[in-house]
């Protein structure tokens, strides 16, 4: 795939008129992603280096000795529930994991995982992380148990010394969690030989966590590796004296990383999710077998849970940012109904960084935070102040979404402001990536953030993306009617110090076409049917459900239809898809584009939507 085919969505929405400022733009675009390599594109940002590989190496010999358990005292329910659908593909030989697809046909559909040549280091960890074993579960047929047992006693005769791949603390957690969830699958009817070689397997690599969970990378992954070692502690009898320092580390991690609103630093909804889940699974699997929650956890859980809720489009998955989509069919519903926690009152609630506005059976997301920074930003989208819209069950308005599934060439571009449904300056993220390393150098600022929610639902908010380059301030408002049908925004463009308005003239001054280009996109969700309308002054969209939405502007603007894609985690590629472009230029000091977003007329005020989905192909 070449990085063009990956900047489709921005170059279809560029226009003739700007192709030379576009073309300057992708240029740096390129030039920033060739000089990033293999290293970040393969997961390498997250891969241990040479000295964690190292420590992790003698981790593994030193726990070489761990007494192996002579059975399981608690076995966890198998929380960790797979799709029976990806079950049958592995048993025909097609492996999808990390968004590629290998395959084992014919004479080799018995070749073990092992033995498959592995296009990525991201594909290697999905297979040594056992997810695999979900699905084989999942589809639970004899043939599928022969399949998960071969190539469990297969990784334990190739990697269980612990001198080859899979030996990282995120890896070794979330393999020990399919093991025991999935115990009862593998194990039964087993030679008491093979039990055995499992037994010490399980033990080897909890002497490992013991030595290795806490410095995994803050956050998911130590929160996955610290979660894997306490179920082996609650799960075998020679490792439950160690179960309350395993409870104590995970309890700090949980103090640490998330914040008395529930947010993480990575304001990635999927990855919150993630991390509610496991903490889940902990606090059952000890209530079941008599233990004491630790506050912390339980603490933890019912900060995370009213903040996934605002998270949560009326379509019932979550808002796609910052590297995250919409998370495993069914966990979300799973998750929030094991808590407590309520829907929030009101029809605008804010939420690790982003403004939910609701009303009726429409709901809105708007991301009104900077992109995070440190480490988070190596995954950061420069998605400041777009916003996603659902209508009941059906996503209207969407982000791109996630591209890590879908090569390198996705993975940036998918960051890229161009990919979200916000403003752009054309060529110009809010946000810069950047030269050596895709990190967000270059964050916007959010400034002049108001709410309300009175008389619907209305944000606005300010960023200084543009400002020191281009000498211009990006605003937004958006409000959304009391009934749910008509969401009006302003975008805005404005230069108003002396400097800025010098910086703004510089600007205009230098470019051929007699002001700034800058595109207005709103990215359309693949099942919606769009069409231009009025003479080409308004674009009429029609969801699966039967609504009819129509969107309008106030501007001088051009309105276009054009191409765009929708990105998912686990699709081996993107989907098409529709986005609505208005594109204008910067001349003055004020730059004011109105639109609206608003159900036709004669859409009913109530829709019976209970059509079962397509099924899509991967």
């Amino acid at each position: 795939m070449t990085f063009l085919r990956a900047a489709a969505i921005l170059r279809a929405a560029s226009g003739e008129q700007s192709e030379g400022v576009w073309q300057e733009g992708q240029q740096r675009v390129t030039r920033a992603n060739d000089r990033i390599g293999d290293r970040i594109f393969a997961g390498g940002a997250e891969a241990p280096g040479r000295r964690e590989r190292l420590a992790n190496r003698y981790a593994a010999w030193a726990a070489r000795h761990a007494k192996p358990a002579d059975g399981f005292s608690l076995r966890p329910e198998p929380r960790s529930i797979g799709l029976y659908a990806r079950g049958k593909q592995i048993m025909a030989g097609n492996i999808v994991l990390a968004g590629h697809l290998v395959e084992a046909r014919d004479a080799t559909a018995e070749a073990e995982i092992w033995d498959l040549t592995a296009p990525d280091p991201a594909f290697t960890d999905e297979a040594h992380g056992f997810t695999w074993l979900d699905d084989l579960a999942a589809l639970g047929t004899s043939r599928a148990r022969d399949r998960a047992r071969a190539w469990t006693w297969s990784w334990i005769r190739r990697f269980g010394d612990g001198t080859r791949p899979g030996w990282t603390p995120a890896l070794t957690g979330r393999r020990l969690i399919r093991w025991i969830h999935h115990s009862d699958f593998l194990l039964e009817g087993e030679a008491p030989s093979d039990r055995a070689r499992f037994f010490a397997s399980l033990a080897r690599q909890a002497g490992f966590l013991a030595r290795r969970a806490t410095s995994a990378r803050p956050g998911l992954a130590r929160i996955e590796a610290l979660t894997g070692l306490v179920y082996t502690h609650l799960s075998l009898e020679e490792e439950a004296p160690k179960l309350a320092q395993a409870l104590t580390a995970l309890a700090k991690e949980c103090d640490e990383r998330i914040d008395r609103s529930g947010a993480i630093n990575s304001r990635n909804p999927e990855e919150l999710l993630e991390i509610f889940t496991l903490l889940g699974w902990v606090v059952q699997s000890l209530s079941d077998a008599g233990h004491t929650v630790p506050v912390a956890l339980s603490a933890a859980l019912d900060r995370i849970a009213p903040c996934l809720r605002a998270l949560r489009h009326s379509d019932g998955g979550l808002a796609r940012f910052h590297s995250g989509g919409t998370g495993t069919e069914g966990r979300l519903d799973q998750a929030l109904a094991a808590s407590r926690a309520l829907p929030a009152a009101g029809h605008v609630t804010l939420a690790m960084g982003y403004a939910r506005l609701s009303a009726a059976r429409t709901s809105v997301i708007l991301d009104v935070a900077d992109p995070p920074g440190g480490p988070a930003a190596l995954h950061a989208h420069a998605s400041t102040t777009a916003f996603e819209l659902s209508s009941g069950r059906r996503p209207l308005i969407v982000n791109c979404g996630p591209g890590q599934s879908a090569g390198p060439e996705w993975r940036l571009a998918a960051r890229a402001t161009q990919s979200h449904s916000a403003l752009s300056l054309t060529g110009f993220s809010s946000s810069r990536f950047g030269a050596s390393t895709s990190h967000l150098s270059e964050r916007a600022h959010v400034s002049d953030l108001h709410f309300a929610g009175a008389d619907g639902a209305f944000v606005r908010l300010s960023h200084d993306g543009w400002q020191a380059g281009h000498g211009l301030i990006a605003t937004r408002e958006l409000h959304l009617s009391p009934d749910g049908r008509r969401l009006s925004g302003t975008d805005l463009l404005s230069s108003t110090t002396p400097d800025a308005r010098a910086q703004f003239d510089r600007m205009v001054e230098r470019s051929p076409l007699g002001g700034l280009p800058f595109t207005i996109r709103f990215h359309l969700h693949p099942d919606v049917d769009a069409s231009l309308d009025m003479g080409g002054a308004a674009v009429s969209m029609q969801l699966r459900s039967g609504e009819i939405w129509v969107f309008r502007h106030d501007s001088g603007a051009d309105l276009s239809l054009e191409p765009s894609a929708w990105l998912e985690r686990g699709r081996l590629a993107p989907r098409h898809a529709q986005q609505i472009v208005l594109m204008g230029f910067a001349q003055h000091y004020d730059n004011r584009i109105g639109w609206t977003l608003a159900k036709a007329q004669d859409t009913p005020l109530a829709i019976r939507d209970l059509d079962r989905d397509d099924p899509v192909p991967i």
